[in-house]
C-alpha cells in the first residue's frame, strides 16, 4: 500500500540561532509540536538527523532522508549561525491523518502563529504531498523537487496540495473540510 510523503518549508523572518524572544518561541513550540505529531493516528516517521546527531540544516547528516536540500528562492543563511527556515519531511498513511494533524491541536496554534515566525512569501506554496511505494523514503531533494514543480505548475498527481489532492492512482480527491459540501468526493 503506498504511503503518502509530505515536505514543508517556511522562511523565517530571523536566524534560528537568534536569541530574540520569538525565534525561542517558535523553536520551542516546534520541539512539542513534533512530539505530539510523532503520535498522530496514521503517522510513520520524519526526517532526522541520522545517530541523534546535531549541526545545521546543512551539515547534518539525515541518513537514508539524504543530503538537506531547499528550495531555490530559499535566500537565506546555510550555517548553523545564519540558518533561517524550517522544513520538514514525514511518511504518512493516507490524507485524512495528515490533515488532521496540521489542522487540530498544538500544530493548529503553531499554525495561527505562522505569520509572527515566518516571511510571507506570495507565490510559493508552502507544503507538497506525493505517493511513495511502501519502504520507499523520500529524501530532501525529492520535497524540494516536488515542491518547486507545485509552484511551477500547480496540483498534479505527483505534487499537490491538501485542497487539490490526489489518490495514489492519480484521481482527484477532497477531504472533507477543505471544500464546499457539494465538492467533496470522501
Amino acid at each position: 500500500m503506498p504511503h503518502l510523503a509530505l515536505y514543508t518549508f517556511g522562511t523565517l523572518k530571523s536566524p534560528l540561532a537568534d536569541r530574540a524572544p520569538l525565534t525561542r518561541e517558535f523553536y520551542d513550540i516546534g520541539a512539542a509540536v513534533y512530539r505530539t505529531i510523532s503520535r498522530q493516528p496514521g503517522y510513520l516517521a520524519h526526517a532526522e538527523v541520522a545517530d541523534g546527531g546535531r549541526g545545521s540544516h546543512f551539515e547534518a547528516d539525515w541518513g537514508a532522508w539524504g543530503e538537506f536540500a531547499v528550495p531555490a528562492w530559499y535566500d537565506k543563511g546555510r550555517t548553523a549561525d545564519t540558518t533561517a527556515l524550517a522544513a520538514s519531511l514525514s511518511l504518512w498513511t493516507d490524507l485524512r491523518p495528515a490533515f488532521d494533524a496540521v489542522y487540530t491541536g498544538l500544530h493548529r496554534e503553531a499554525l495561527n502563529r505562522r505569520y509572527d515566525w515566518f516571511e510571507r512569501r506570495t507565490g510559493h506554496p508552502s507544503h507538497v504531498f506525493w505517493w511513495v511505494a511502501e519502504g520507499v523514503i523520500p529524501t530532501w531533494q525529492d520535497g524540494v523537487s516536488r515542491l518547486e514543480q507545485l509552484h511551477d505548475h500547480g496540483s498534479a498527481p505527483h505534487a499537490f496540495t491538501f485542497h487539490h489532492a490526489f489518490t495514489p492512482d492519480g484521481t482527484a480527491t477532497r477531504i472533507k473540510g477543505t471544500g464546499p459540501e457539494s465538492d467533496q468526493v470522501r
